[in-house]
């Protein structure tokens, strides 16, 4: 079964783009504000939440969301130890959320320490509801997952097969489907997590 949620486009580019930051510390440090912004974009746009989104969220412009990526940043600000935690992001988050005025959507985190059943439920469960699911990555000892360490980025999708279950990673203006198993077993003792939204 497979199951892809919509998202937005800005030009030719899916979702967002942290290389599109001026700064030197949000190009390397902004992937928990842009994944805050690209999840306020997707549920002003598909779930009717527009007053955490930009006006013209319908016809968005790179100028455009780089100021809605510097407008969330005192939210989530990058730092030398990264957004490593999950708590600083529902915290950060939660906080942008409340100032907009919007009390329906809330967060709980899944720990990278939980069994890999636990969170691949987790993310079937946030899909099918049409929920996003925000994924940190800490360590990785897979080398084919370089480009997600110490990294934020969104889930909008899987694919499970018989005998596998790949998850659609979004980050850098794409989208890559990964191996779930593999990627969550970093095989590091400190780990990052899901974030799991709900809407009341």
């Amino acid at each position: 079964m497979k199951r892809e949620l919509r998202h937005f486009y800005i030009g030719d580019s899916y979702g967002g783009n942290q290389d599109w930051f001026p700064t030197f510390m949000m190009r390397i440090g902004g992937c928990g504000a842009e994944t805050a912004c690209d999840s306020s974009i997707y549920f002003a746009l598909h779930r009717g939440l527009t007053e955490i989104a930009p006006e013209n969220v319908t016809k968005l412009t790179v100028d455009d969301y780089i100021e809605f990526a510097y407008k969330m940043r005192p939210y989530l600000s990058p730092r030398m130890s990264g957004i490593d935690r999950l708590d600083i992001y529902t915290k950060g988050y939660g906080d942008y959320l409340r100032d907009c005025g919007e009390t329906r959507l809330t967060m709980t985190a899944l720990d990278g320490g939980e069994p890999y059943a636990k969170a691949k439920e987790a993310v079937v469960r946030q899909i099918d509801a049409d929920y996003p699911v925000p994924v940190l990555i800490l360590n990785h000892r897979n080398k084919k997952f370089r480009d997600y360490v110490w990294h934020w980025f969104l889930i909008n999708g899987y694919n499970e097969g018989e005998n596998s279950f790949e998850v659609k990673a979004v980050t850098y203006s794409g989208y890559k489907w990964l191996d779930f198993y593999e990627l969550w077993d970093t095989g590091f003792a400190r780990k990052g997590g899901l974030i799991l939204y709900n809407i009341d």
